[in-house]
């Protein structure tokens, strides 16, 4: 009999604050444009993100067990899998049908929208859809896609799809709110890498770690940080977000010192741990601050 941790392992459980998050920044945009939130549909859109998320998680923990690369990999507490099918190589089956099954209702919550709101979702959707298949197999050996495709799946395509479920229709705002988990969130997998550098070029991997060097990717990745921020003056500015949007910047206190110890600490990664911690907390507190900033504001 399996056990619970068998299944729920490879949705990697830890990692499934992103979701919530990223659709409380979504409604946070609606509300604040004046969209009327039906409960249900923010209740359907926020089952669809975890739906998603869980999918792309359990994929990869079976991708990346097939390929042999969880045996080379050296785990951290923020990177190299759950562990869980190294442990119980019995169990991939299930990760496999655990991340079709999730990827179905993604799909379920599309359709169910796309008859709502007519086909303007569509090419969000499928986007969305194509990315989760193809991530760990053709994305992760493409340095520029490797590094974007975290962000457009949790920024551009979880936020700005949000907002238009709730709306009916894209806006301004939701884009420069996106823009917010798109550069964290793709900083979040590009530091994430590093400590698997060597184990990922047994299998072909080509993300930026790899092909620049982890020393000048920390220095996109202080770029990537720069960028969340900048997005949330450039909405302010623009008038797409309300002043109260800055509560993100506070993160900054935190994003200075880890980008500093990032770039100091990118070939020594006993010491680059508790900097992957400090990321965590960027990505999950700076786009929970601008929703709570939109939500005060509306």
């Amino acid at each position: 009999m399996r056990q619970p941790a068998d299944l729920f392992g490879p949705m990697r459980p830890a990692f499934l604050v992103l979701p919530p998050v990223c659709v409380a920044l979504g409604a946070g945009t609606a509300v604040w444009t004046g969209g009327t939130v039906d409960a249900l549909h923010l209740v359907l859109a926020f089952l669809g993100a975890l739906a998603a998320h869980i999918s792309v998680n359990a994929l990869n923990e079976y991708f990346d067990f097939r390929s042999g690369l969880d045996l080379r990999t050296r785990p951290t507490p923020f990177s190299g899998g759950s562990g869980t099918l190294p442990s119980q190589p019995g169990a991939a089956g299930m990760a496999l049908w655990t991340g079709l099954i999730s990827l179905a209702i993604a799909g379920l919550v599309g359709i169910y929208f796309l008859f709502v709101h007519g086909p303007a979702l569509l090419p969000l959707g499928l986007l969305g859809l194509a990315l989760i298949v193809s991530y760990t197999s053709w994305v992760t050996h493409y340095p520029l896609l490797c590094l974007v495709a975290p962000g457009l799946g949790f920024g551009t395509f979880m936020v700005m799809g949000t907002d238009f479920v709730l709306t009916g229709s894209y806006s301004w705002p939701a884009f420069f709110a996106s823009l917010v988990p798109f550069f964290l969130v793709s900083n979040l997998l590009l530091i994430n890498q590093f400590p698997d550098v060597e184990a990922d070029q047994t299998v072909g991997r080509r993300h930026y770690p790899i092909v620049l060097g982890r020393k000048a990717s920390s220095l996109i990745y202080a770029g990537f940080l720069l960028g969340a921020y900048l997005s949330i003056v450039a909405g302010w500015a623009f008038g797409f977000l309300p002043a109260w949007a800055l509560l993100g910047l506070l993160t900054g206190i935190i994003a200075v010192p880890t980008a500093m110890g990032a770039y100091r600490y990118a070939e020594d990664i006993e010491q680059l741990i508790p900097y992957l911690g400090r990321d965590v907390l960027i990505v999950v507190l700076t786009p929970l601050l601008v929703s709570i900033g939109l939500f005060i504001a509306a």
